[in-house]
C-alpha cells in the first residue's frame, strides 16, 4: 500500500474531530516571546529591512515635497477638472479607508465569534487599520484646497455663524472616520499593553524600559490586571465591530444620495462594505507574507492562516463580482435610459480600460483561491493580493470618474487625465504607509504573544534545542 508522507508543519490538513494547530514546530511559551521580541531585541538587523525602509522614506519624502508644493501652488496641479471635480484625492480616500476594514474585522468580529485563528495576524492587521487610516485622512485635508480651514469641517461656534451641513454625508464621514481612527487606535494599544510590558520586562538598556515601561501603564499581570484587561478589551470589540460595518457604508453615502446616474442606487453600501473587507484582507496577506519572513514568524504566522484570509477574499471578491452584475441588472430593470448609459458608458466607454482591469482583478484573479495550492503557495498569494488591491484601486476609480465625466448634459462632457503630481502623491501614500507598518515591525510587538499563547497546548518548561538555536 501506497504511504502519504505529511509534513508535521503543514497544519491546513483537517483531521476528523481535532483541531489543527494554530502554532507549528516544536515552540513553546518562552519560544513564542523569543521569536516576536527578536527583531525588536537584535542588534544587527536584516539588510532586506533597510532596503525596504529606504524605499519608503524615500517616497514619504516624495509625498511630503508633493504636498508642499500642492499648498503653495493650489489644488490646480491635480488633474481635477469640470466636470471630474473628484479626481484621484477621492479616490485615494475611498481606497485606503476601504483598506483599513480587514484590522478590525479581524480583531473585533473574529474576536466575539470566538475564532482563535486570528490570533496569529490581529495585531498587525489592527497596525494597518490604524496606517490605512492615517494615508486616508491626509487626502480629504488637502482636497479643500484651502487647509488652513479645515477645522471648519468641525461643528465649532464661530462668530460668522458659519455651521457644517449636518444633512450632508461629507459630513458624516468626518464623524465616521474619526471614530473609527479613535475606537481602533484604543482598540490595537489595550490589546498590546500585556506585550508592552514583555518588552519592558525583557529591556536591556535603561532607555527602552522607560520607553516601554511607560507604554505598557504599569502593568504587572497581576489577576486583577488580566480581569479588567479582558473586560475593557471585550467593551471595545463590541464598540468597533458596528464601525466595520457603518464607516464604508457612509462613504457610500457620499455617492449614492447624490441624483448622478451610476452613484444613485441602494446597493452601494453592502456593495462598499464586501470591497472593503475585499481589499482589507488582501492588503493583510500582502503585507504578512513578507513580514513572516523578515520577522522569522513563519511557526506562528502558519499557512493556516493565510488560507483561511484566501477563503475569505474569495467568498468576498465573489459577493463584488455579484454586485458588479447587479448594477447591471437594476440600471436595465430600472428603465431609466440615463442610468443604462452610465453603465454602458463604464464597460465601452473611453474609460473601458479602467472598467476591464477591475473586472480582471477582482472578479478573475481570486477564483484561483478555490485552488488549494494557490491558497498555501505564499508567493502565489501575494501576486493574487496585489491584483486584487489594484483592482479594488480601479473600482473606486471607475465610480467616481466615469460618472462624473458624462453625466446628463453631452456639452459638459470631459476626459480626466491625472497629472504627476496626482501619480506621485498615490505612490509617496504607499511610502507613508509602508513606513509606518516598518516601524511598528522594528519597535513593537507584531503579534500578539498573549493571545497567541492562549490558543496553545499547555507545554512544559522545556525549551528545545533546535528552538533555542533558531531565535539565537
Amino acid at each position: 500500500m501506497a504511504s502519504i508522507s505529511i509534513d508535521p508543519c503543514d497544519n491546513t490538513l483537517e483531521t476528523p474531530g481535532q483541531r489543527a494547530a494554530l502554532v507549528t514546530g516544536s515552540n513553546t511559551y518562552q519560544s513564542v516571546t523569543d521569536k516576536v521580541c527578536l527583531l525588536a531585541e537584535k542588534p544587527r538587523i536584516p539588510p532586506m529591512y533597510f532596503v525596504a525602509l529606504g524605499i519608503s522614506v524615500t517616497w514619504l519624502i516624495i509625498l511630503k515635497f508633493c504636498i508642499i508644493y500642492l499648498l503653495t501652488t493650489g489644488v490646480g496641479v491635480w488633474g481635477n477638472m469640470s466636470p471630474v471635480f473628484w479626481g484621484w484625492p477621492i479616490v485615494n480616500f475611498v481606497f485606503w479607508v476601504g483598506i483599513g476594514h480587514a484590522g478590525t474585522l479581524i480583531s473585533a468580529i473574529l474576536f466575539l465569534f470566538r475564532q482563535n485563528w486570528r490570533t496569529g495576524i490581529n495585531r498587525a492587521a489592527e497596525a494597518m487599520t490604524i496606517f490605512a487610516v492615517v494615508c486616508a485622512g491626509l487626502f480629504p485635508g488637502i482636497h479643500i484646497g484651502r487647509v488652513w480651514f479645515a477645522y471648519w469641517l468641525f461643528p465649532l461656534p464661530n462668530t460668522m455663524l458659519l455651521w457644517p451641513q449636518f444633512r450632508s454625508p461629507l459630513l458624516w464621514d468626518v464623524f465616521a472616520v474619526s471614530t473609527y481612527a479613535t475606537v481602533s487606535l484604543l482598540f490595537w494599544y489595550m490589546g498590546m499593553i500585556p506585550d508592552l510590558a514583555t518588552f519592558r520586562d525583557r529591556a536591556t538598556s535603561r532607555v527602552r524600559q522607560i520607553f516601554y515601561g511607560v507604554l505598557s501603564l504599569g502593568w504587572t499581570g497581576s489577576a486583577r490586571n488580566w480581569s479588567r484587561y479582558e473586560k475593557a478589551y471585550l467593551l471595545l470589540a463590541a464598540l468597533a465591530t458596528p464601525l466595520v460595518l457603518s464607516v464604508h457604508t457612509i462613504v457610500s453615502f457620499d455617492f449614492a444620495v447624490s441624483q448622478l446616474p451610476g452613484w444613485h442606487t441602494t446597493i452601494f453600501p453592502p456593495y462598499f462594505v464586501a470591497g472593503a473587507v475585499f481589499s482589507g484582507f488582501a492588503m493583510v496577506a500582502t503585507l504578512l507574507v513578507p513580514a513572516r519572513v523578515l520577522c522569522g514568524l513563519e511557526e506562528i504566522i502558519t499557512i493556516r492562516h493565510l488560507e483561511n484570509m484566501c477563503k475569505i477574499m474569495l467568498a468576498t471578491g465573489t459577493i463584488v463580482g455579484y454586485a458588479y452584475a447587479m448594477e447591471f441588472f437594476i440600471a436595465w430593470y430600472g428603465g431609466n435610459p440615463y442610468e443604462q448609459f452610465a453603465f454602458v458608458n463604464r464597460a465601452f466607454g473611453p474609460y473601458w480600460w479602467a472598467y476591464w482591469t477591475m473586472v480582471s482583478c477582482n472578479v478573475i484573479s481570486p477564483q484561483f483561491f478555490w485552488i488549494k495550492w494557490c491558497r498555501t503557495t505564499p508567493w502565489f498569494m501575494v501576486i493574487i493580493c496585489i491584483f486584487i488591491n489594484i483592482g479594488m484601486w480601479f473600482e473606486r476609480f471607475v465610480i467616481t470618474v466615469t460618472s462624473l465625466s458624462r453625466d446628463f448634459l453631452p456639452s459638459s462632457w470631459g476626459y480626466f487625465k491625472p497629472t504627476m503630481i496626482d501619480v506621485l502623491m498615490l505612490i509617496g501614500s504607499f511610502g507613508l504607509f509602508f513606513t509606518l507598518f516598518l516601524l511598528f515591525c522594528r519597535f513593537l510587538p507584531v503579534v500578539a504573544m498573549a493571545e497567541v499563547k492562549s490558543v496553545m497546548p499547555p507545554h512544559s518548561d522545556d525549551y528545545p534545542e533546535q528552538v533555542y538555536d533558531q531565535v539565537h
